[in-house]
């Protein structure tokens, strides 16, 4: 099922794995020496485009009735929360720019425009999701709950369903994200205590009735006559907010090539271990500028799992270095352009929702669930890269001797 050793799975010694840490350690603190005025002027820059993108939306839906004016005022609201959410609040509440110092944009001050409160999500995201990144059974976002996304999650009646709850997921993201940590199934179970879980829920309770009061009475109410078109307009930013977010996320976790773990893994995990775990574990897909800056520069999920708190406007030269330590380890850099990395990941959703009578690849070599027994009978000298090229080729040939 899934990866029980990583060094056996990517096919390094204990040595190999010490080196490639000591490596990408040493590029993170050239990365940190490097942080200055640069990249100052990039984080004001973005600050002032997303205000001037969202003053530039609210003032043109004071004539939402015209269809002209709806469109310009959605539009624009839409990216203006598109940036907020990825590439300012994701980013500034990883404590990317704490090392400026400025108490306006801290990872302790910053609340994003969206219905998930702060601190839950600094919880989930920060401190679970990247420490125990796709590690089965710790890391939550491994199908966030809801969604079956490995074989080593066994199958159950209500997957059949997961196709549709993908695409609410999708619609809902925000919501999805804000109900996340509070991990309501357990307190109705009583696993989580209520004197933790009733703070959260009031914190997030708060928090919906700030983004509610906001998008849905007082900005449409602004717009007097317009109420109704203003708050049409509103919500379907929201939603486009939502959407693009889900799919950059989903991009970078769940297509091909983003390899699940097992508890085992944790056990004496090393530094170089760590790291290990997040190369195999994310995926990139393939962008320019533009693109990059819209998804909060998360198009480079590999190394931003490596370095989760450094500058996101460094990661596209830092993707540049880790490619380079890719090959030299004969290590997979996983990555594709956007639309095939979520066709990827939207074909492990509907055939999982299967059970496994039904699939035809086995539970340790399947695009979306693979272990190192994937690996039983190859040539262990050859690097990870070079032994997937070969099991592919493999496959390839029994798909074909079959016809």
């Amino acid at each position: 099922m899934a990866i029980t050793d990583i060094n056996e799975y990517a096919h390094l010694t204990d040595a190999d794995v010490d080196a490639l840490g000591a490596e990408l350690d040493a590029l993170r603190r050239e990365i940190e020496a490097e942080r200055g005025e640069r990249d100052v002027r990039y984080l004001r820059r973005t600050i002032l485009a997303q205000r001037a993108l969202e003053v530039a939306g609210r003032l043109a839906l004071f004539g939402s009735h015209r269809r002209s004016l709806w469109l310009l005022g959605t539009g624009s609201l839409a990216l203006a929360k598109i940036i907020e959410n990825m590439e300012l609040g994701h980013n500034v509440m990883h404590g990317q720019w704490d090392w400026m110092n400025d108490p306006e944009v801290h990872s302790t001050t910053w609340e994003w425009d969206m219905v998930c409160a702060s601190p839950h999500w600094k919880h989930s995201h920060n401190y679970i999701h990247h420490k125990y990144t796709n590690v089965v059974g710790m890391d939550h976002d491994v199908g966030y709950k809801i969604l079956r996304v490995t074989r080593d999650e066994p199958w159950e009646p209500r997957r059949a369903f997961q196709p549709l709850a993908n695409v609410f997921l999708a619609a809902t993201f925000e919501w999805g994200i804000g109900l996340h940590d509070l991990a309501l199934k357990e307190v109705i179970s009583g696993e989580k205590p209520k004197e933790v879980a009733i703070p959260q829920i009031k914190e997030f309770l708060r928090k919906i009735g700030k983004q509610v009061g906001k998008d849905y009475v007082l900005f449409p109410a602004l717009t007097g006559p317009n109420f109704v078109h203003t708050l049409t307009a509103n919500a379907t930013a929201n939603v486009i907010r939502n959407l693009w977010a889900y799919v950059v996320i989903f991009c970078g976790h769940f297509p091909d090539g983003a390899e699940k773990f097992t508890v085992d893994t944790l056990d004496d995990e090393t530094p170089g271990q760590w790291y290990l775990r997040q190369m195999l574990g994310s995926a990139n897909f393939n962008a320019g500028p533009a693109m990059a800056f819209m998804s909060g520069n998360l198009c480079y999920q590999i190394e931003h799992h490596l370095y989760p708190d450094l500058p996101s406007n460094r990661l596209a030269d830092t993707s540049v270095r880790v490619r380079e330590l890719c090959d030299k380890y004969d290590l997979p850099y996983t990555t594709g352009s956007l639309w095939v990395q979520y066709l990827k990941t939207l074909r492990t959703i509907n055939k999982l929702a299967l059970p496994d009578r039904f699939l035809r690849d086995t539970a340790d070599d399947a695009p979306e669930t693979a272990s190192e027994r994937r690996f039983t009978g190859l040539d262990q000298a050859m690097g990870l890269k070079t032994a997937l090229g070969e099991v592919r080729r493999r496959r390839r040939l029994r798909r074909r001797s079959r016809r």
